[in-house]
Order: structure tokens, then C-alpha cells, then sequence
């Protein structure tokens, strides 16, 4: 029984480095955001950055970039405090459905 908890555990967290790979390397898209199901949130970065690449070609969007990547780094440090959060919520989630199981 312990096992299968764990097991089940491991395959529902999230993981801190992929959460830190998708947001280096598609963080300007929301990716990261995505990934941790903040799909709202995510949506709007992939606005702002969509928009304010296609805007530099009258060079707003040259000043407008300035907003996603600051929203971006902050997010760097979020990261973390998100895995905890969520592996919590997944951690309770399984220790609740257990409790009916045995």
C-alpha cells in the first residue's frame, strides 16, 4: 500500500527543474505558467510577448517587451514557493484517498 502511495506521488508532482527549464527557455511564452496549470496568467504573458515582439516594427514593442520580462524574472523566484504548493496539494490529495481505501 505504502508503495503504490508513493508511486502514485511520483508520478503526479511537478518537478522544479523542468518548471526552471520551461521557464528558461520558453518563460517569454508562459510555458512555466502553463505548466503549472496557471493557464490564465499564461495566456496573458503569450499575449504581451506575442504583442509586443510584433509591435517592434513601430517600436513600441521595443518598450512594451520591458513588461513580460520583468514579470518573467520574478516569476523565477516563485517557482519554488509553486513545487512546494502543488506536491503539497498532490501529497494531500493522495493522503485523503487513501484514508477511504484502507
Amino acid at each position: 500500500m505504502v508503495d503504490t502511495l508513493s508511486l502514485e506521488y511520483e508520478n503526479n508532482k511537478k518537478s522544479i527543474i523542468l518548471a526552471y527549464f520551461l521557464w528558461f527557455f520558453l518563460g517569454m511564452f508562459g510555458a512555466h505558467r502553463f505548466y503549472f496549470g496557471k493557464n490564465i496568467s499564461g495566456l496573458v504573458l503569450l499575449i504581451l510577448t506575442v504583442g509586443s515582439v510584433a509591435l517592434t516594427v513601430v517600436l513600441i514593442g521595443a518598450v512594451l517587451i520591458i513588461i513580460p520580462l520583468v514579470w518573467v524574472l520574478v516569476d523565477a523566484f516563485l517557482i519554488p514557493g509553486w513545487t512546494r504548493a502543488y506536491n503539497n496539494l498532490v501529497l494531500a490529495a493522495i493522503k485523503s484517498s487513501s484514508v477511504y481505501l484502507g
